[in-house]
């Protein structure tokens, strides 16, 4: 991509950021943040269509980075506690963004994206467990409880957050996933 591009869309980005943290998504306007980005409208709709569109594009690139960092996604129904540990990870390397990106009435977002990209990742490695509504749920409670007890108790220490939860997620995932493994071998 050309130098200027990159330069420009920075530009945009960053002031959307700075607009961002401090008002919602709605009241954001392309005039307010083409002035503080420096540059005019019209360049700002040659790489955007409107600021929805800006930001899901910041939404998807931060999505993405989170889902990079689980170096193990698989770990969520054979290592629970190294997969929570990862998932974490994701969040607080990117809790500046999140917190900015995702604010207010766009939290659950963050959550339900990954929530489904890995239940697909899941379920395409494991066919055998798609259909299986034990699982379904508990994968629901690993990956979305996980993002929401972490995320709503920022005033304990991170580590802290993090053995809990990960502690709590490897001991119900021994007894669901166990239970049905056990249940599918007598079979």
């Amino acid at each position: 991509m050309d130098l200027r591009v990159n330069k420009t869309r920075s530009c945009i980005k960053n002031a959307f950021l700075q607009l961002r943290a401090k008002k919602p998504l709605e009241r954001i306007s392309v005039k307010e943040l083409s002035e503080t980005a420096g540059i005019n409208k019209a360049t700002f709709y040659l790489h955007y269509k409107d600021i929805y569109d800006l930001s899901e594009q910041l939404e998807n690139d931060l999505f993405e980075e989170i889902f990079k960092s689980i170096e193990h996604p698989d770990a969520v129904i054979s290592n629970t506690k190294l997969f929570i540990n990862e998932l974490i990870n994701g969040f607080t390397s990117n809790q500046s963004l999140i917190d900015i990106i995702f604010a207010s009435d766009r939290s659950n977002i963050l959550a339900d994206r990954i929530e489904t990209a890995l239940k697909d990742f899941i379920y395409s490695k494991y066919p055998e467990y798609k259909d299986i509504p034990q699982i379904d749920i508990w994968l629901t409670y690993s990956i979305k409880g996980g993002y929401y007890a972490f995320a709503e108790n920022s005033r304990y220490d991170i580590a802290l957050r993090a053995s809990v939860i990960s502690d709590v997620a490897e001991f119900v995932s021994g007894k669901i996933v166990g239970d049905i493994v056990e249940k599918r071998t007598e079979n």
